[in-house]
This record gives C-alpha cells, sequence and structure tokens, in this order.
C-alpha cells in the first residue's frame, strides 16, 4: 500500500483585480474522483493544508449544472462527506515528504489565492521534483509552481506542463477579473512549455516525475496515470 499525499487549498476567496472576494476553494471533482480512486486501490490518503486549516470546497463544484447531472452531484458530495481525512489535515509546515510514496494537488481558484504564495508549498514541490517520486498537479493548482521560485527561478523552468487556460478562465467569466492568469504566468514567470488541449476536454502532460492536467475533467486521467506509476 502506497501513501499519498494530497496538498490543498486552505483559501476560502481569491482577490480580483477590483478588490472583491470571489467565493472559492478547492474543486469538488478534482479531489473527490482521485480520492476515490486512490482509496479503492487500497492506498491512503493525507491530506495538507497552508497552517492546517479544514479544506473548503467550492460550493459551484457541486452544482448539478457544473458536474453533469444530479446524481454525479450526489457522488461528489457523498465521497467528500466521507473523506475523514479532510477534516484533519497537516500543516504544509509538518510534513515530511519522506513519508509519502506520492504527491497529488487538487484545483479550484482556491491554489491562486493561498498555494502560489505559500513557502512550505515551494519547499515541498522542490523536494519532491528532486525526489524523483510521482509529483501530480491538476487545474488551477500549478499555480503553485510559482512559489517555488527563488530570486526569479524555478526548478520547474523547461518542464513540459498544462494547466487551466486563458480560454477556460474566459469562458467561466474571470478572465477579465482576475490579477493574473494562470497560463500567463506557468509560461512567463516559471518557464515551463505550456501544453494546452481543447477546452475542457481531458489533457494531461508527464515529464519526468511530473503529472499535469488542464482542467477538471483532466483529474481522473492523472489519478489513473498515478496509480499506474504507484504499481
Amino acid at each position: 500500500m502506497a501513501k499519498v499525499l494530497f496538498i490543498m487549498t486552505g483559501a476560502t476567496y481569491w482577490v480580483l483585480r477590483d478588490g472583491t472576494r470571489y467565493p472559492t476553494g478547492y474543486w469538488a471533482e478534482e479531489f473527490a474522483m482521485p480520492y476515490k480512486s486512490v482509496t479503492e486501490a487500497g492506498h491512503e490518503v493525507v491530506t495538507a493544508t497552508p497552517g492546517g486549516v479544514t479544506p473548503t470546497v467550492d460550493m459551484m463544484s457541486l452544482r448539478p449544472s457544473m458536474v453533469g447531472g444530479e446524481e454525479t452531484a450526489l457522488e461528489l458530495e457523498e465521497i467528500i462527506r466521507s473523506a475523514e481525512t479532510l477534516r484533519r489535515p497537516l500543516k504544509l509546515s509538518d510534513v515530511r515528504l519522506e513519508d509519502y510514496d506520492a504527491v497529488f494537488l487538487p484545483g479550484g481558484h482556491g491554489p491562486m489565492s493561498d498555494l502560489a504564495y505559500d513557502a512550505d508549498a515551494g519547499r515541498l514541490l522542490t523536494a519532491q521534483l528532486a525526489s524523483g517520486r510521482p509529483l501530480a498537479i491538476v487545474c488551477h493548482a500549478p499555480a503553485a509552481l510559482l512559489s517555488t521560485r527563488i530570486q526569479g527561478s524555478s526548478p520547474f523552468a523547461g518542464y513540459r506542463a498544462t494547466g487551466f487556460t486563458n480560454d477556460e478562465e474566459q469562458a467561466v467569466g474571470l478572465a477579465a477579473k482576475a490579477p493574473w492568469l494562470l497560463e500567463d504566468e506557468l509560461k512567463d514567470q516559471v518557464g515551463v512549455e505550456f501544453s494546452r488541449g481543447p477546452m475542457w476536454e481531458p489533457h494531461m502532460v508527464e515529464d519526468r516525475n511530473l503529472l499535469t492536467g488542464q482542467n477538471p475533467h483532466s483529474a481522473a486521467i492523472v489519478a489513473d496515470r498515478l496509480l499506474e506509476l504507484l504499481k
């Protein structure tokens, strides 16, 4: 049995360009489906957040209209309700990476608010990359790569990666309101070779031990590849 660390946002809102607070958190599908896959395969999931705060689900991600129907929304709610690890997260500052076989980061706009600036997140991602063990990051969670920069340089520079695209941000109506766009920052500030698939379609990029997924629908295929690597 493997032990997988889920590094999660603790944010409940994202400050937009005009100073307003946009309610957010983690995106339900991006936690629930990988959590279900990993635990059903017999592995253990441990969660960690900045300061050890209990992560908050973005309520929009539980709307039937956002997830393809009432049945899927109820399934996501049940998975989240049954995930005891969400109620007792570790502090990122207390995490010992040697205790884990892999690291996974679900998205939602929350990571744009906290993980992008969190020194412990940056330290852990840098160490996980160097370890050669799997590091899987989905949707907006690649924002955490911004926290790996030291004097403007990131160890992820030159890696092929994906994440929530400018077009997808535009489609959800937030591109003009966002203080910055993930795709732009990953290319300009981290230096990744950004890859993109069609909007809303599952798209995964694998480069060495780094796995990234473009959007919520990519979480499942990233989790499947992670499970293959854990065999």
